[in-house]
């Protein structure tokens, strides 16, 4: 049987190698102080590099990591050494123009922690459990932003118990 393509992780660092977004997949870093190690290797590893204008591939340790820059933010898409470069890259660059499209080009540190929910939202739609569900960026905003649910009130300014209360509101209909 074969195996689906899998992520390790997708990091969003900053300029200096600081976390915005991450989430992880897989236990291969199985204490904080492990992902971070991993953070600040990858990092240190690529942050000389050009990768503003194109993806570009590293090996590192036993994994292949697909990343990408812009402005003060570095994108980093991590599968295993078995794993297709351009699936990884797919990936990776669903993530970077969804990013673009929820932020409205406005692709940035102070922009991207101010949306920090849309990223997250953004993670979840492209990857669950490691196993891929989305790539392509329209699509992936569009649902991060049908999360949304309370016209009046953009996601990103919603409290969690509004949130909760306009999904409750919103899925009880729906139930009718």
């Amino acid at each position: 049987m074969d195996s689906f393509p899998s992520i390790k992780n997708i990091l969003l660092l900053d300029s200096e190698g600081k976390r915005v977004a991450v989430k992880y997949y897989s236990d291969d870093w199985p204490t904080l102080s492990a992902k971070l190690a991993f953070e600040k290797s990858v990092f240190t590893k690529t942050q000389k590099t050009n990768a503003r204008t194109e993806a570009d591939i590293a090996m590192f340790e036993s994994y292949i990591v697909v990343y990408k820059f812009i402005q003060d933010l570095h994108f980093f898409v991590t599968g295993g050494d078995d794993e297709n470069e351009l699936i990884l890259a797919t990936v990776l660059q669903g993530f970077f123009d969804a990013v673009g499209i929820l932020l409205r080009n406005n692709v940035d540190k102070r922009t991207a922690l101010e949306n920090l929910d849309l990223i997250l939202l953004c993670l979840d739609e492209i990857v669950d459990g490691g196993i891929i569900l989305e790539t392509e960026a329209d699509i992936i905003a569009g649902k991060v932003a049908t999360h949304g649910l309370d016209g009046s009130t953009p996601l990103s300014e919603q409290t969690l118990t509004q949130a909760f209360a306009t999904a409750r509101g919103h899925f009880a209909s729906i139930l009718k």
